[in-house]
């Protein structure tokens, strides 16, 4: 495994609840919205932000704050112009001496980076801290983060519009059958050892019921879980779906891992061909695209997309 990989395992380990270095992770492009600087409150929010967390470093740009950003993570792409900003490590190493000689006047992190946390206290750098739980708490994210850097009726609008984007989703599946899915989200290449899967709870499985899906592991009261071939044929999923970030992944690359799935003919997704791989970096990161997100899944379980000729792999490339 790769140093790069390693990290980016790690991320997406964290947004869906695995242990450092267990999945895969995020990588975006494409244009924000909002970028730029949006008219603040009275008290003027910090001027100089460090994000270590990609999906905040999103949100940021969707509600005009993104001129604040001064530094990112290891792992930030998205909005393009990111790429051009200094990077200070991730969530398994960031770069205290190099976040701390860019001056910030706010650095955004994970909530469970706590050696970070104790470090920039000590030196009174203010933090904002990002916890991911389920698809609820990423307008209340977005809602907070624009109260903390003084752009509460930017941060308020956005969320109204993810909430309302999210419910326009579910309208549309609305009496819909529900076939039973499985969300995949890590696997060994060439195989299907090294399996995780979504559990009953989190983003991830919150996306797949806004969807009109039924997580074939919803019993399950855990983020994400280990799974075996064994495992699936006694859950007999009806749609299997694997997603992951967009970068790597071609439609010859995604023919050949589909054709993987062969061994397990019992398995009714199997049999009906309806075994698709997403690799789009909106449906891994718990950031503003998130209604996008839901679109695409929702395309993939009620229309389906076969060899994903649609483009829905590599939306942004």
């Amino acid at each position: 495994m790769t140093r790069r990989f390693a990290g980016l395992a790690a991320v997406v380990g964290l947004c869906a609840g695995l242990p450092a270095g267990s999945a895969r992770t995020v990588r975006a492009a494409a244009a924000a919205p909002g970028a730029g600087v949006a008219p603040r409150t009275p008290q003027a929010g910090p001027r100089r932000i460090v994000s270590i967390v990609p999906a905040v470093t999103e949100m940021l740009y969707a509600i005009g704050d993104g001129a604040a950003v001064v530094a990112v993570s290891s792992f930030d792409h998205y909005p393009p112009a990111v790429n051009a900003l200094p990077r200070v490590g991730a969530l398994v190493d960031p770069d205290v001496e190099r976040i701390l000689s860019l001056r910030p006047d706010l650095v955004i992190v994970y909530g469970t980076q706590s050696d970070l946390i104790a470090h920039l206290d000590r030196v009174h750098i203010p933090v904002f801290r990002y916890v991911d739980a389920g698809l609820a708490d990423i307008p209340a994210a977005i809602e907070q983060l624009g109260v903390r850097v003084g752009l509460t009726d930017a941060g308020r609008r956005e969320a109204a519009s993810i909430r309302d984007g999210l419910d326009a989703v579910r309208r549309s599946v609305a009496g819909r059958p529900r076939p039973k899915t499985a969300l995949i989200f890590g696997r060994e290449p060439g195989s299907l050892r090294g399996m995780f899967a979504s559990g009953g709870v989190g983003f991830m499985h919150d996306l797949l019921v806004t969807a009109g899906g039924a997580d074939v592991f919803g019993d399950i009261a855990r983020k994400s879980l280990q799974v075996t071939t064994e495992l699936l044929l006694t859950r007999q999923p009806e749609v299997i779906l694997e997603v992951y970030p967009a970068d790597g992944w071609t439609p010859e690359r995604i023919a050949t891992e589909r054709r993987v799935w062969q061994a397990l003919p019992s398995l009714p997704a199997v049999r009906s061909n309806r075994v698709d791989i997403l690799a789009n970096d909106a449906l891994v990161i718990p950031g503003p695209r998130v209604v996008e997100a839901a679109r695409l899944m929702q395309t993939a379980i009620h229309g389906h997309i076969g060899n994903l000729e649609s483009g829905i792999w590599n939306r942004y490339p």
